[in-house]
């Protein structure tokens, strides 16, 4: 997790002046006062929230000769009660890094979702998926799957009550899935597109 009780000092333009725990119940949520300093070289004060809840990882499992993509779906509240229908999720698998580098968190959750055992990953970038409140640096990943990384159904861990069931599309099928609104993630768009633009299917 990021140390939001002892930010940065990197930045010149920024003096951190109070910082408090609201909420320690699941992750850490903070409110912080800070001075900033504009272009003009005056100061404005001003106060944010930020939720810290480490940062994450997530991969976009790919059949070449196929053409196909495999992902998950699985029900998220905060999307169920911001109007999405049903509140079900078509993904890319991800998780947190918890104590482990990047690249061993998502090897794990790849084999926990769904149930592939993947070889040799790529790493694809890095993006702040919400930098205006949640301090979550994201790692995005690409691998090969086939009938033989298989090892089980997957599915998710149920002690952490998952319940994920596995979709795999046409590269197609999943692009104009985006375009209908039937994928709504916004790591999966990101995979998706980097897949056709410049990934595996890129022409």
């Amino acid at each position: 997790m990021s140390n939001a009780e002892n930010p940065p000092t990197d930045n010149p333009h920024v003096r951190v002046t109070d910082v408090r725990l609201l909420s320690d119940n699941w992750y850490r949520l903070h409110t912080t006062t800070f001075d900033l300093q504009g272009h003009d070289g005056s100061w404005s004060t001003q106060s944010r929230e930020t939720y810290d809840r480490g940062n994450g990882a997530t991969i976009l499992l790919y059949d070449v000769e196929r053409r196909t993509v495999l992902l998950t779906s699985q029900f998220r509240y905060p999307a169920f009660i911001n109007g999405h229908p049903g509140g079900m999720l078509i993904e890319t698998a991800a998780g947190l890094l918890d104590d482990d580098d990047p690249e061993t968190a998502i090897r794990r959750e790849a084999i926990e979702e769904t149930g592939h055992r993947v070889g040799e990953v790529t790493h694809v970038f890095d993006a702040f998926m919400s930098p205006g409140s949640v301090t979550e640096r994201l790692h995005f990943y690409a691998a090969p799957y086939d009938a033989g990384t298989r090892e089980h159904e997957g599915g998710g861990l149920a002690e952490e009550g998952e319940q994920i069931t596995l979709v795999e599309l046409d590269i197609d099928e999943a692009l104009d899935l985006i375009v209908s609104g039937g994928i709504i993630d916004a790591k999966t768009i990101m995979l998706l597109q980097w897949a056709v633009l410049r990934g595996p299917f890129a022409s």
